[in-house]
């Protein structure tokens, strides 16, 4: 019996019965040239491809079975999937979670469809593709890491790894799934949690004509029925909850929630909660709530970008929650859906952002690449009650800051007018509902000082030069810290503590002075775990603690100034 990798669905708020995962064994070769698509590859049987890949590894990663860290500017994949003839009565999708970073997929030698981008997810309906029996899918992923369009986060632009820039990914690295489905089915779907009115908007895209229900149960309770027809591909309805549950930080709590739509029918969740501002603070459910973020890259070193198991990725949020965090930047990746799923249930607070790091936001090719990439990753994981913002860019700097980050802005703001949106953390600002900083000072004292001037109220702090755009928006230091420990070849940011002492007595001093700020709703941690050469996370790389956690836990949970 074959054993499928990361063999559980890969997107429990959107599950369907009928899915078939296809990770596993896959034929595989490396296009060096990028000449595979003239040289036939598309067609091509399988002893033109000279080696096995285990998806949903990515090639550079150990457990893929490849282990090539070299530049890969095309990787082909290679399997037979088999089909009835009673599934092709319905639609036949083909789902990957995530392939970076152009990717284009064949069935049967012939083109089914194209993707941009290497971190959002994408289907593509194949059904008119296929026949039944068997059938041969190739897919084709062309990276260029180098190229300042190609969006690639923490990915090193060298052959090597060096300072925060890691080992790269190529082509698949997760999930890739069938989904049968019948003629008629829902597409996709918004939720619009409503406390105040104890109740669930949701809004759903529909293929073919029928009634949409929706049925929410608490602990396995029903709770909620509303049933409505769609009006083209569009239903809109309201389901009232007979029993009002709050999403809370630090315990979850969400409704299971089931979607019918004629013969479709879906398996998803959600979780009552509000977000919005008011003045200084961040209310969740009406609620000020010091945000006790950490820095989360979501690298591992056997998986690179790729968790070896579902287990990984609920306990690095365990290991946050257990030294005093209550959330992370999800820090220049989209964390795949099963991530969030495990953040939903533990009432763990996170941040989307997108891998733009080292883009020039004012090339003014950028946006039209950019902007649809964003999209998805807003569009995709807009449902999650942990997700409590936005953030698209990182470290733009002086001269970038133009239209195309206010568009960015409106536009996020358009897709999910709930949740506060960071133009760009760290330093400058152009359109902003928050104010971020970041500040890597490593004497507690000077680091508390610069934002004497914040808690005077005056309008400008820290360094006027360097922040740009302040009006009195919410602010928090979004990233600093980062002490290196125990560095040996590797890096942390500052002069090193000589002693353990000396690193808890550094640790405590920065983040009491965010804490007892009045003005200060949240700070963000440099960072969970070392990644590679890079090494100030409370954790090593391979998840083991540096110090007690329960030391992170009692500075980081002293109560703020700022919350209720």
């Amino acid at each position: 019996m074959r054993i499928i990798p990361r063999p559980e669905h890969p997107n429990p708020q959107w599950q369907r019965s009928s899915w078939q995962n296809l990770n596993g064994p896959w034929q595989f070769c490396i296009d060096f040239g990028d000449s595979g698509h003239a040289r036939g590859l598309h067609k091509a049987p399988a002893d033109r491809f000279d080696k096995t890949i285990l998806v949903p590894f990515c090639p550079e990663s150990a457990l893929s079975g490849v282990g090539c860290t070299d530049f890969l500017p095309a990787v082909w994949y290679r399997r037979e999937i088999d089909v009835t003839a009673q599934q092709l009565a319905g639609r036949v999708a083909l789902h990957f979670g995530a392939a970076d970073y152009e990717t284009t997929v064949y069935i049967n030698g012939n083109e089914a469809g194209a993707h941009t981008g290497g971190y959002t997810s994408f289907a593509f309906d194949i059904t008119t593709c296929l026949r039944p029996g068997q059938n041969t899918l190739t897919v084709r992923c062309q990276d260029n890491t180098r190229d300042p369009l190609t969006f690639s986060g923490k990915q090193s632009e060298r052959f090597e790894s060096y300072g925060c820039s890691y080992t790269r990914t190529t082509g698949i690295w997760q999930t890739v799934w069938l989904e049968f489905l019948p003629q008629a089915y829902i597409l996709s779907a918004v939720y619009q949690p409503d406390p105040e009115n104890q109740c669930l908007h949701l809004r759903a895209h529909v293929a073919g004509q029928g009634e949409l229900k929706a049925r929410a149960f608490w602990q396995g309770k029903e709770v909620g029925c509303a049933a409505a027809q769609n009006s083209g591909n569009a239903v809109r309805l309201t389901l009232p909850l007979a029993e009002a549950h709050l999403w809370e930080v630090g315990k979850g709590g969400l409704y299971d929630l089931e979607l019918t739509f004629n013969e479709d029918s879906i398996k998803s969740y959600f979780g009552l909660r509000s977000v919005r501002l008011d003045g200084m603070k961040f209310l969740i459910n009406g609620k000020s709530v010091f945000q006790r973020l950490v820095l989360d890259q979501g690298f591992y070193p056997d998986g690179i970008y790729t968790a070896p198991a579902a287990q990984a990725l609920k306990n690095d949020i365990e290991l946050s929650m257990a030294a005093g965090f209550n959330g992370a930047r999800l820090h220049e990746k989209v964390f795949e859906p099963l991530f969030l799923y495990y953040a939903d249930t533990l009432g763990y607070l996170c941040w989307g952002e997108f891998p733009d790091w080292g883009s020039n936001t004012g090339d003014p090719r950028q946006l039209g690449k950019f902007l649809p990439q964003w999209c998805e990753a807003v569009a995709r994981d807009r449902n999650h009650p942990a997700i409590v913002g936005w953030c698209p860019h990182n470290e733009t700097r002086g001269g970038q800051h133009d239209d195309n980050i206010h568009v960015v802005y409106q536009m996020t703001k358009l897709l999910d007018p709930d949740r506060p949106c960071i133009d760009t953390s760290g330093y400058e600002h152009t359109d902003t509902d928050i104010f971020c900083t970041h500040d890597y000072e490593q004497d507690p004292a000077r680091f508390a000082a610069h934002y004497a001037d914040f808690l005077a109220d005056k309008p400008c702090f820290f360094d006027s030069n360097r922040h740009w755009g302040y009006k009195g928006q919410p602010m928090f230091v979004s990233e600093y810290g980062g002490i290196g420990w125990a560095v040996g070849e590797g890096w942390g940011y500052g002069e090193g503590p000589k002693s353990e002492d000396a690193f808890k007595a550094r640790y405590a001093g920065l983040t009491t002075a965010l804490l007892a700020h009045p003005q200060m709703f949240g700070f963000c941690y440099t960072q969970l775990t070392d990644v590679e050469q890079e090494r100030n996370g409370i954790y090593t790389y391979d998840r083991q603690p540096k110090f007690d956690p329960a030391f992170f836990r009692e500075v980081n949970t002293h109560k703020a100034a700022i919350e209720d």
